[in-house]
């Protein structure tokens, strides 16, 4: 806890920061430190900045160290405020995603297209003005490149199926993966004596079932033995996890099939997604009460359903 802000220690340098989006503990931040330089890997909302720095400053480093800030890809609760975070980190430079690019030079389609989503006082609530990153501070990770943080190699795989703009970072040091969307969401106050529990996330735009259980063998490959989710914190006991997740991911395609002929489609996939996620959480020993349960996972519904319907309608081409 770095003053009022939520900051989890693990083994090996590597510290989940609450990013302050939405509720606690809904999405994090890390810093990946090592004797010599630091990594933040994904940058929250423009809010979020400060909040890193808080808890570098607090752990005795400065912005000067910070070598680089890793966005596994371009949605805003991942990327959102990389642009004011590299103004405060002089020595830092983004790395992106090849298909992410033009969206952190400039933002201004991405905020566009967000700004019709959410509405104009809803978007400056959660992200204010996202900010260019300058072309020459931005650095491509394709597919199997790796870099260097201090003495620590980071490497890169491309993992669409969540988003086409994707990749996850393997830390050779924690045998672990840092996962971003692509290993789903596990939040802490889900766990219970049976461990963490898991579930994919789509997106409203680029779901792709197939790939993403595709990007999730390739990253069971590795034989990991942590992965730091961007929502939230790390996981372990990933054999489990990594079933359920897919399980999951299939089950979400199985959904989108069953009511897509239906004339309330979204209504009846919300329904069932959560209905779903309810008994799943429930078998899993989680014992708050039901509103709770629910608020916890509507925003993810409606997220998902959205996700569902894009692959139902523009998607399943491509599967074919």
């Amino acid at each position: 806890m770095a003053g009022n802000i939520t900051a989890l220690e693990y083994e090996g340098g590597v510290v989940a920061i609450d990013s302050g989006m939405v509720r606690p503990q809904m999405a994090a931040c890390y810093l990946l430190e090592t004797d010599t330089a630091v990594a933040v890997v994904e940058a929250g909302n423009n809010d979020s900045a400060g909040r890193i720095l808080k808890v570098l400053t607090s752990r005795g480093r400065q912005p000067e160290e910070v070598s680089h800030v890793i966005v596994t890809h371009v949605h805003l609760d991942h990327a959102g405020g990389a642009g004011k975070l590299m103004q405060k980190l002089p020595n830092a430079r983004l790395v992106v995603h090849p298909r992410g690019v033009r969206h952190m030079t400039d933002p201004s389609r991405l905020e566009a297209s967000a700004r019709t989503v959410y509405g104009d006082e809803k978007f400056d609530e959660m992200y204010g003005t996202l900010l260019p990153v300058p072309e020459d501070r931005v650095l491509v990770m394709e597919e199997g490149s790796s870099l260097t943080v201090g003495k620590r190699e980071l490497s890169f795989i491309d993992t669409p199926g969540h988003a086409r703009h994707h990749f996850c970072v393997w830390d050779e040091q924690t045998a672990g993966w840092f996962t971003g969307d692509t290993f789903g969401i596990s939040y802490r106050e889900l766990d219970t004596e049976n461990g963490p529990f898991i579930f994919p996330t789509s997106t409203p735009i680029q779901f792709d079932p197939p790939a993403l259980v595709s990007s999730v063998r390739r990253m069971m490959e590795k034989a990991p033995r942590n992965m730091y989710l961007t929502h939230f914190g790390r996981v372990q006991d990933v054999q489990r996890l990594s079933k359920e997740l897919i399980n999951g991911v299939e089950h979400f395609a199985v959904l989108g099939e069953r009511f897509d002929a239906h004339e309330n489609r979204q209504q009846e996939i919300q329904t069932a997604m959560m209905k779903w996620l309810m008994e799943r959480a429930r078998g899993h020993g989680v014992t708050c009460s039901d509103d709770t349960l629910r608020e916890i996972f509507m925003g993810d519904v409606v997220l998902n359903t959205q996700g569902i319907e894009f692959w139902l309608d523009r998607g399943r081409q491509r599967d074919t």
